[in-house]
């Protein structure tokens, strides 16, 4: 074994130390679990920026002098019997408000206030049964679930009295969507049973079938102690839980999952325990190291992006696919040493465990077939995949607002109430916010009021709280409620007429800046940011992929092909949620709900993470072609070899992440669903019309061109997956391969 690389001397070293790294990994994944959970903190729906756009500008500003978002809550009173003019009605919110203003640790009582004091009409609904009671907590974000809950206790505390009370804002919209988050996360488990029943059909027995399960929660347990510990300095997305569970299930299961079998490979050849580990971990683990890496470095693109929702999202898969990474390297060599053969207890004598090159199944049947009639074969699949990509071309990129979150959530109601009989912006306003050396200037004045009145003759806007000045007179803020849901087109297109006809309207001759934020306002700054930086990102994956896999296969022809392909699958993947999600083409039968827009950030999310992990079919595939062209100078042949040599267990890969994505699309929240439609889709069709018919119908086409490295390339390092010692050709080719 002296031919050994870095990764087969790696897992070598961990089966002899093997207690050592057990042990080691052991107190690793606790102390870091403990110390996630001691540290704690909220994740947030929040999305802030790191390129200050107007809408992070006039949020810092308005920070710098209230010190936190002011976050009001609407409180909405409904009655189907009786109107605000009812003596029952008006005793029923005194009450409920003085309730609220009892409570002066969650309430600041004199920005709290009901239609009955101030006689603002347009705190009343138009058929008069239903009311506003606007609601300032005393809080900021991560203080803000404190304060809703006594909130929330005051209104339950009126449960039965006929009134229907429900309240909506940006505390609770966060609260809720992490809550959504939290449910889904275990939903997402859902999944495990058919990823186990893969896994055992795959090895054919149960102890087999359990380390890459023990892998995979092995990353997922740190990864989540490593996130609580960011989070408590750098607050991400609810999301990033979510996603780092889904990549880890996928990722951490595949992994062992390739590992596990040359391990089992090599000692059905016949060779010795650690030296089968050794081998697995030079030949598998290598693939695997390039993978992992291939997958982070698609996942580092969003770094690009200048916002806290793809930074988030990166860093937590990119935690777990090392972790991933590492366990196979170094715990999962550990304990395969301790349990020996002993792996393959609890087999079913029912699976089929063929020779190392079968050449009667099914897989050998496809491949010939393919082979026989490439060219027909390739375009056949190619416009498969292109017919399922036409639905993105119509796509409509948005976000989600309240409307997106399951039914019976308390922000939902609330903004269904509000965009039915008042604007919902009234829950999440705009701020347009003033910069002056001094606002109470007779010019900056004129210029506010006029802007007020503007606003205020406009039927699709309503100012709220009149004008807010800072105490140095340095800043003015006005709060402007807009249609819709901070997400909608209504609501963005009305924050850019404030930005592109009533601002410059009223300030175009004060010397003053002028700054319009608010949620609806970073939606829209956040749409804009996403298209400027896609081809950024784009340009940043497809050069590092094609740089990588060009050392890796020493060749310019596999690498294009294969980000060709990876595309081809991606765009159909694409195709699929906006013909399901967006047409509604049956969602009502697959249980889905339908939305007027796709996240706006789902295309790029999906493009880094498919990419990476549609590469490790590629590499595992392509490694075993190249591994066998070396060896005989047989394109036809090592494709045929490849493939069926391959094809179980990427199948069972495969298989085994459709069913983790698939278990993430079963969850009520629309996001996810999304994510689990997507992702699932895209692999399914990567591992069975791009592996079994575009690849090997590609590689006969181009025959020997499919290597071809010129010359002045050849300095680029070797970095060829597949290793194998002498000594395991040697007993392979023996043992008749």
């Amino acid at each position: 074994m002296s031919r050994l690389g870095f990764t087969g001397r790696l897992s070598t070293w961990s089966a002899r130390h093997r207690w050592l790294v057990v042990g080691v990994w052991l107190a690793a994944v606790v102390a870091i679990s403990t110390a996630g959970a001691t540290a704690g903190g909220a994740y947030t729906t929040d999305i802030t920026f790191t390129n200050k756009p107007e809408s992070q500008t006039a949020r810092d500003l308005i920070q710098g002098f209230r010190g936190s978002d002011p976050l009001f809550e609407q409180v909405i009173v409904r009655s189907d019997t009786l109107t605000v003019d009812d003596p029952a009605f008006q005793a029923f919110v005194t009450d409920l408000l003085a309730e609220l203003r009892s409570h002066p640790e969650a309430v600041v009582a004199d920005q709290s206030f009901s239609y009955y004091e101030t006689g603002l009409e347009d705190l009343v609904s138009a058929d008069r049964r239903i009311t506003l009671v606007p609601t300032l907590l005393n809080a900021d974000v991560d203080t803000a679930p404190t304060a809703l809950k006594v909130l929330e206790d005051a209104i339950h505390a009126r449960e039965g009295s006929g009134f229907e009370v429900v309240h909506g804002g940006f505390a609770s919209f966060n609260e809720d969507f992490n809550r959504a988050a939290e449910e889904d996360l275990g939903a997402e488990f859902r999944a495990l049973p058919i990823a186990l029943l893969v896994l055992i059909l795959v090895f054919g027995a149960v102890m087999a079938a359990l380390l890459p399960m023990g892998i995979a929660f092995t990353a997922i347990g740190a990864a989540f102690g490593l996130l609580q510990l960011f989070n408590n300095v750098w607050q991400m997305s609810a999301f990033v839980p979510n996603v780092t569970l889904m990549i880890g299930l996928a990722v951490g299961i595949d992994y062992a999952l390739f590992v596990v079998a040359r391990f089992r490979e090599q000692r059905r050849i016949g060779h010795e325990l650690i030296e089968s580990i050794g081998i697995a971990g030079d030949t598998a683990s290598r693939a695997v190291f390039f993978s992992g890496g291939t997958v982070v470095i698609a996942l580092m693109g969003m770094f690009i992006v200048p916002t806290s929702i793809f930074q988030g999202f990166a860093v937590g898969a990119s935690i777990v696919v090392v972790l991933a990474v590492l366990g196979s390297l170094t715990l999962l060599p550990a304990l395969l040493a301790l349990l020996g053969d002993n792996v393959n207890r609890l087999s079913l004598p029912f699976v089929k465990k063929g020779g190392l090159d079968d050449d009667t199944g099914f897989w050998a049947g496809a491949a010939r077939f393919v082979m026989r009639y490439p060219l027909v074969m390739a375009l056949l699949s190619s416009a498969f995949l292109i017919a399922l990509a036409v639905p993105y071309f119509s796509i409509n990129l948005g976000a989600s607002g309240a409307s997106a979150l399951p039914e019976g959530y308390n922000s939902r109601r609330a903004f269904e109430l509000l965009d039915r009989e008042f604007l919902a912006g009234r829950a999440q306003p705009a701020e347009v916010v003033v910069q002056a050396a001094d606002v109470s200037v007779p010019a900056v004045q004129a210029a506010l009021d006029g802007f007020v009145a503007a606003l205020t003759a406009d039927p699709d806007y309503t100012v709220l709280n009149g004008i807010v000045t800072s105490p140095d007179q340095t800043l003015a803020v006005v709060s402007v409620a807009v249609p819709g849901d901070t997400t909608s087109d209504r609501a963005i297109d009305a924050v850019k007429r404030i930005r592109g006809e009533f601002v410059p309207a009223a300030f175009g001759m004060a010397d003053a800046k002028v700054y319009v934020g608010g949620p609806t306002a970073g939606n829209s700054d956040f749409f804009d940011l996403v298209g400027t930086y896609t081809p950024y990102v784009f340009a940043f994956v497809l050069g590092f992929s094609f740089i990588l896999l060009t050392m890796i296969f020493r060749s310019l022809v596999v690498p294009v092909k294969s980000i060709i392909m990876n595309l081809l699958s991606v765009g159909a993947a694409y195709g699929v949620i906006v013909a399901i999600f967006q047409w509604g083409w049956g969602a009502d039968l697959l249980g889905f709900q339908t939305v007027d827009a796709i996240e706006a950030w789902l295309p790029l999310f999906m493009f880094t993470i498919l990419f990476g992990l549609s590469m490790d079919y590629h590499i595992f595939l392509l490694s075993r072609i190249r591994e066998r062209f070396d060896e005989t100078a047989d394109n036809a042949g090592s494709v045929a070899f490849g493939l069926r040599n391959t094809a179980n267990i990427i199948t069972g890969a495969a298989a085994i992440m459709v069913a983790v994505f698939g278990g993430f699309a079963l969850g009520d929240f629309v996001v996810f669903q999304q994510i689990g439609v997507g992702l699932a889709v895209s692999v399914f069709l990567d591992a069975t019309i791009v592996r079994t018919i575009l690849v090997p119908a590609t590689m006969r086409l181009l025959g020997d061109v499919n290597w071809y490295m010129p010359s002045w390339l050849k300095w680029l390092p070797d970095l060829r997956v597949e290793r194998e010692p002498q000594s395991a050709l040697d007993a392979e080719l023996a043992a008749g391969k």
